[in-house]
């Protein structure tokens, strides 16, 4: 009886059981049967729904949260239920189940299994969860997360990421996103983005985009980045899928956070010779008359130094100061300081950083040899009126972020100037009754995000200065320069950056003297530029960037007019110069391995000198003079009058031996086809400016450099070592004697020959802890050769001889010590070669008068320079609530009174030559500054 009642039950629930199944089939079958007609024109994805929940009699589960505002407009003909909800959920990251055929429970990112894929319970490896199920697609093993993987930290954000799938075709997810300041909205560039006990880790660009591919499955990820707090994200990865990050502000943290972003560029990142300094870096070095300058800390970076104390420009590896390409937000400035190169003409608030390359230099720059500062400037606040200011002994500086729209756009105002011709009246010293020194400079820059894709950048800037170190002189020059950036983004993968900049640089001297020969002279410099730079993210090992650029230069070399009605100066104007740059160029970042990283690039930049113009024609061969000029060739408005083509290799490899310690090197070719023609020994910037033309050539330069790179201690200590070599040719020159401004036959001056450098840079950086900073030593060598069968157009007897900024030791120490975070200590010390100078040795008699006879160029050296600095640092009290946060800088510039040299020239008084030195300080300079932030 057992038996038969176990036998029975048994029957029982299996007829039951089949019943079940065939109801079942036979209800999504008549689900899978049902046609559906649709059409929808701008309805919400939740009407969709509703609309069909009537026509199927289906009941939807769901959350109203999971549909946002976005309108769809969509057609159904004679389709079934499975078909329509496919299509309809397709650009969303919601899947569907259908449940015994007429209820549809809707999921978002995860997705329902009714059963298991195929080999699910074979043992593999823990981080596999795809199995392979074709040649071109994989089956997506189910995602569990066990209590011992989650993170119970409620400081730990938890986000899906993408919309789960049955099968994919990749075997890992691409994760991308956007980071910005939360609270004022703005894109936070170097962002570094690391996922935990994994080596995969990235930093976003200037627009805060970054890209990572990731296993699928739980990954934890964290961010830091300079004045952001540090954060955790749990990511549940179901899919590629975007991920904004929205992070805090976090003051207390700025040393912390710096210097790690910072050692992950200097070891994991191809270019050599680079350097990136942020403003905030230039708050605690103490430097002349307690200003922050951003230009000066770069001249304490190895390879950068310049002719002396009070000279205007950079002399970047045994290069010329007209060698470098400075670029405020895109636009040319041909001069960044003020007052002989003793002030930046850059305001410290309303500048974010400076990317320095010295030695590969990116393809979408060129023009220039030996080096690019890329300037950026910031961007305003788009949540809040704020403001950063300083009151200083000389000069006061004031910027203002003005919100015009919140979240979407913002206004940047900033300003300088300086008082100093106030206090030179001041002084009871006769010497100084006549002179003046003023300068100023301001800026305005308007952002706006119109879109997720679009948002545009206008920036204006302007700078002068007017100065007279003699009672008869007025010297006055200055910068106006304009940008306009829109950046859009085609694709997730595809963006670019539409430019239109402006520069305009002038220089004049207003000269009074006594007798009737006041004159006004001059010259200027204006470029036009339109560039269009693109990046695309085709996948995780190649990263291209490209574009096309023109630019177009009209300079005005010279001209004099009278200065009054008495005045016997005769009004003249060297012709104006026209020329065309173009290029165009690309480069990719090509990622072989963990280990190896590649970035090869090629431009092609092409020079055009136009008209109109009239050309001089000299015989071949032959000196150019006078004498050997055959005549002359007119040229119309822009008519084309020599073009050359220059290819432009780029070139650059690191290798990891660890993730500490990398090896790189670089090839870098460039052309540059304008010049400066200065003797480099005076302290007014009276430089000629000359195009390329039917004479003058374009320079030529090649560069190689090798370098190893090394972090330690969780990268408190940071260690590079990098040699280069440089050649260059056409390099400019002056013969003996020439006159340089107002010359119409320039080209009968000058002399084109080659180059050479090289050196050994040394850089021991302490990035975190109470005592920080860096000591920086360059052994470099810079020589020039001039020669030829003509005697005039020989230096030296044919032979290399020191350039005038050739240097060989450069040593600088900066530090800092900060006994709590309100009080630091920090010091500066510099010590440098003197530089080449030309002496008399000798005097002779000829035709009953007497003269100097000189030495070969550049034979001797003028004294060694050094120089120690103090500063004092006082922060006010780090309370959130409050109107402003103060900040005091008391600081002792040469504190060691050292007369350092710039120039030394040599006088005959009553048939005696006699030597003199100019210094700029020869004392102690002490000042204090009251900044402060609101």
């Amino acid at each position: 009886m057992k038996i038969n009642h176990v036998i029975h039950n048994f029957y029982k629930h299996f007829f039951l059981f089949l019943l079940f199944a065939l109801c079942f089939n036979f209800s999504l079958a008549q689900s899978d049967s049902t046609r559906i007609t649709l059409v929808v024109e701008n309805e919400s994805l939740k009407n969709v729904i509703d609309s069909l929940e009537t026509k199927t009699n289906a009941t939807f589960f769901y959350l109203e949260e999971w549909f946002g505002d976005e309108l769809i407009s969509i057609a159904f003909e004679n389709e079934t239920l499975p078909v329509v909800l496919e299509e309809l959920l397709s650009k969303t990251e919601l899947n569907f189940y259908i449940l015994d055929g007429d209820k549809v429970i809707l999921t978002k990112n995860n997705i329902i299994y009714d059963e298991l894929p195929n080999n699910f319970f074979i043992k593999r490896d823990s981080s596999s969860i795809l199995t392979t199920a074709g040649t071109d697609q994989r089956q997506l093993r189910p995602i569990f997360y066990s209590d011992r993987l989650v993170a119970n930290d409620n400081r730990v954000q938890k986000i899906q990421v993408g919309k789960a799938s049955k099968e994919v075709k990749t075997s890992l997810a691409k994760i991308s996103g956007v980071a910005i300041n939360a609270s004022n909205g703005l894109p936070i560039p170097d962002l570094v983005v690391q996922i935990k006990n994994q080596n995969i880790r990235t930093t976003t660009d200037e627009t805060g985009y970054y890209e990572l591919e990731l296993p699928y499955g739980i990954n934890r990820m964290n961010t830091r980045a300079l004045g952001i707090e540090d954060a955790t994200f749990e990511l549940y990865v179901y899919n590629s899928g975007t991920v904004d990050l929205a992070l805090n502000e976090g003051l207390e943290q700025l040393d912390e956070v710096v210097l790690e972003a910072d050692a992950f560029r200097n070891v994991e990142e191809a270019t050599t010779g680079s350097a990136q300094i942020d403003s905030e870096e230039s708050k605690n070095i103490p430097l002349v008359l307690g200003e922050r300058d951003i230009l000066q800390v770069a001249r304490n970076l190895p390879g950068i130094s310049s002719a002396g104390e009070g000279a205007a420009g950079f002399n970047v590896r045994g290069g010329k100061t007209d060698q470098n390409l400075i670029l405020l937000d895109d636009a040319t400035i041909y001069n960044p300081s003020h007052f002989f190169g003793i002030f930046q003409a850059l305001n410290p608030y309303t500048t974010k950083g400076v990317d320095i390359y010295k030695g590969n230099v990116p393809a979408k720059f060129g023009g220039r040899l030996s080096s690019v500062f890329d300037i950026q400037s910031k961007e305003g606040n788009t949540e809040k009126f704020s403001g950063e200011a300083s009151i200083g002994p000389v000069t006061s500086n004031i910027a203002l972020e003005v919100p015009m729209k919140k979240e979407e756009s913002s206004l940047l105002l900033g300003g300088r100037g300086t008082y100093s011709d106030w206090i030179l009246k001041s002084l009871d010293e006769p010497d100084l009754a006549n002179s003046s020194a003023n300068f100023y400079d301001v800026i305005a820059k308007y952002d706006h995000k119109i879109s997720d894709k679009h948002s545009i950048s206008a920036m204006g800037y302007y700078s002068k200065d007017a100065f007279s170190i003699t009672s008869d002189s007025l010297y006055k020059y200055s910068n106006r320069l304009f940008s306009l950036k829109w950046k859009h983004a085609y694709s997730e993968k595809n963006r670019g950056d539409l430019i239109l900049s402006n520069s305009n640089y002038q220089f004049n001297i207003d000269y009074d003297g006594e007798a009737n020969t006041d004159f006004l002279l001059g010259y200027k410099v204006n470029e036009t530029e339109l560039k269009y730079n693109l990046r695309y993210l085709y996948n995780s090992k190649h990263t291209f960037d490209y574009g096309i650029a023109s630019k177009l230069y009209v300079v005005e070399p010279g001209s004099i007019e009278p200065s009054g009605s008495d005045s016997s100066i005769e009004a003249r104007a060297v012709d104006q110069e026209k020329g065309l740059e173009s290029a165009i160029y690309i480069s990719d970042a090509y990622k072989v391995n963990d280990k190896l990283l590649i970035d090869a690039g090629f431009r092609l930049s092409l020079f055009t000198a136009l008209g109109a113009s009239t050309q001089n024609i000299y015989q071949e061969g032959e000196p150019r003079n006078d004498g050997s000029r055959t005549g002359s060739e007119e040229y119309g408005e822009y008519e084309f009058i020599k073009t050359y083509i220059g290819p432009e290799a780029r070139f650059s490899t690191r290798y990891l031996f660890t993730p500490t310690f990398s090896i790189k090197g670089s090839v870098n070719s460039g052309y540059q086809y304008i010049h400066t023609l200065s003797n480099n020994t005076t302290v007014s910037p009276i430089d000629t400016w000359k195009l390329s033309d039917l004479n003058i050539k374009p320079q030529q330069g090649y560069q190689y450099a090798l370098g190893l790179y090394k972090n330690s201690e969780d990268n408190m200590y940071e260690y590079s070592l990098e040699g280069y070599y440089k050649q260059f040719k056409n390099a400019i020159d002056f013969k003996t004697g020439a006159q340089l401004l107002l010359n119409e036959n320039i080209e009968t001056e000058v002399l084109q020959g080659d180059g050479k450098a090289y050196g050994v840079e040394l850089l021991l950086r302490k990035n975190t802890g109470k005592l920080n900073g860096w000591l920086g030593y360059t052994y470099s060598r810079s020589f020039l050769k001039f020669d030829s069968e003509y005697a005039d157009e020989r230096i030296n007897n044919g032979e290399y001889f020191s350039s005038n900024y050739d240097k060989p030791h450069d040593l600088s120490l900066v530090t800092n010590y900060k006994f709590t975070k309100r009080y630091s200590v920090s010091a500066n010390f510099v010590y440098q070669t003197g530089r080449p100078v030309t002496y008399p040795i000798g005097t002779y008699r000829f035709n009953n008068a007497d003269y100097v006879y000189y030495s070969n160029r550049n034979e001797f050296r003028i004294p060694d320079y050094y120089r120690l600095d103090l500063g004092l640092n006082i922060e006010g009290n780090h309370k959130i609530k409050k109107f402003a946060h103060s900040f005091w800088t008391i600081s002792v510039y040469n504190v060691l009174g050292r007369n350092n040299p710039y120039s030394v020239f040599f006088v005959t008084e009553n048939g005696e030559v006699k030597a003199y030195q100019s210094s700029i300080f020869s004392i102690p300079v002490p000042s204090i500054t009251y900044n402060f932030k609101f």
